[in-house]
């Protein structure tokens, strides 16, 4: 039975408390678009001050990489764990049931964000392949929730959805893509349907989103992919573009995933454990190496390699693709916090520039569009928000729907290689909850004797 209309009207805009929630969300909405705009600003100075550095001396990195590397690992591990890794993970963790009120700050918080924020550019200072958009989702969700103390009581706002507000808004104001915020929350961290239709939460994605717009223009992710009218000479290189990058970021996920878990019964799993300060700087002097040989390619997101790379500017090796996997993996094995976002969409450009050089097509952005699509989605199993963020990239509608099928085809190949990345170190996140870890021993003066 609907209300008359002048009661809807006295219950929609008469309820201060309603009114109240709604400043705050909008309010923190700003505040967390805000911050991944400073975050971007940050990472990408560091980025280019360690490029400039380089340009000093070409051997600086040997040192400097893995000693930095290092030093981030100690420090993540001794003040702020919960910082390690993408931070999707975190988040993820922070929205299921077994997650209490007074345990979600082991996985979002404002000391986590701002560890997110400092460690995370620290790393692209040492020129470690990782990317924002993980770290972003962490820090936005983190400024997010801090804003449940100013809700009323018995908002309609939950904690709950002011996390999946957050993270989605931290996508959606690093890629400067609202859509793919929106995208984000439903396939990944929503699981309750009122609050995927919350109009409310919607809202604050996108202004989290425009905050980016705001200050950065309506720019592209990677610049501009000019696409070109379909046919059928597209057919076999897109679908062997599909089918290899659907494998290869298959197996990056299910190699990560070993790697982080930590269940190989290998020397360095066990190096990893027991030493794993020493490890990140073994990784440091790994990822410094391969960069050294790369000439610097390597080195850092790969935003500006794939950009050269689309204008035609940049000869790409067929090597890339293997040593930015190398790296990427190391970054990530060595427990750094960062994100594989965008190394993920170098990486799978890389592969269809090599696809379009081996095949003879003569248009190879299309499938260097088609590579990046293939490959996130194939790392992430995250098929539609993949699709969405490379879209936004494309001038014009055509490539839209072969954008979607290699997307689709790509992540049922990963499926068949491994469980969902982000869903399984959302698992592994679990493992810190105080109700998980084993009790601590007796004192030695409880302990029976004998």
């Amino acid at each position: 039975m609907h209300l008359p209309i002048h009661l809807a009207l006295r219950r929609e805009f008469g309820d201060v408390r309603r009114w109240q929630a709604r400043l705050v969300v909008l309010a923190a909405a700003v505040l967390a678009g805000l911050s991944v705009v400073a975050f971007t600003w940050v990472t990408e100075r560091a980025l280019e001050l360690f490029f400039a550095l380089r340009a000093q001396a070409l051997w600086l990195p040997l040192l400097w990489v893995p000693a930095g590397t290092a030093a981030i690992v100690w420090l993540t591990r001794r003040f702020a764990p919960g910082a390690a890794g993408s931070g999707i993970p975190q988040v993820m963790a922070a929205l299921e049931t077994p997650v209490t009120a007074k345990d979600r700050p082991l996985f979002v918080s404002l000391k986590l964000a701002a560890a997110k924020f400092v460690l995370t550019a620290a790393g692209l200072l040492c020129g470690l392949s990782l990317g924002r958009e993980g770290p972003s989702v962490q820090l936005a969700a983190g400024v997010m929730h801090h804003a449940r103390r100013w809700l009323p009581e018995r908002s309609p706002v939950t904690e709950h959805g002011l996390l999946v507000a957050g993270g989605a808004a931290g996508i959606a104001a690093a890629f400067n893509t609202p859509l793919a915020g929106i995208m984000f929350a439903i396939e990944e961290l929503s699981r309750k349907p009122e609050q995927r239709s919350s109009g409310l939460l919607v809202a604050a994605i996108v202004l989290a989103g425009l905050m980016a717009v705001s200050v950065y223009g309506n720019a592209t992710y990677f610049g501009v992919i000019q696409s070109r009218a379909l046919s059928l000479d597209l057919l076999w290189p897109a679908t062997v573009v599909a089918l290899a990058s659907g494998l290869a970021g298959g197996l990056f996920a299910r190699l990560l995933l070993v790697s982080l878990a930590g269940e190989g019964g290998d020397r360095a799993s066990r190096w990893r454990r027991a030493s794993p300060v020493r490890f990140a700087c073994a990784c440091g002097l790994a990822i410094a190496t391969i960069g050294f040989v790369t000439d610097g390619a390597t080195f850092g997101s790969g935003y500006l390699h794939s950009r050269e790379m689309l204008a035609g500017s940049r000869e790409t090796p067929g090597v890339f693709v293997l040593f930015k996997f190398l790296a990427t993996w190391l970054t990530a094995w060595a427990g750094v916090p960062g994100g594989i976002f965008a190394p993920s969409l170098a990486i799978g450009g890389a592969l269809g520039n090599d696809i379009a050089a081996l095949t003879g097509f003569g248009h190879a952005p299309t499938l260097i569009a088609l590579g990046m699509v293939g490959f996130l989605a194939a790392a992430t199993q995250a098929p539609l928000t993949s699709f969405i963020i490379v879209m936004e990239m494309v001038d014009g509608h055509g490539m839209v729907l072969s954008l979607m099928a290699c997307a689709l085809v790509a992540s049922a190949v990963s499926r068949v290689l491994g469980r969902p990345l982000y869903g399984a170190l959302a698992a592994l996140q679990l493992a810190r909850l105080p109700s998980a870890l084993p009790p601590p021993a007796p004192p030695a003066s409880a302990m029976p004797p004998g």
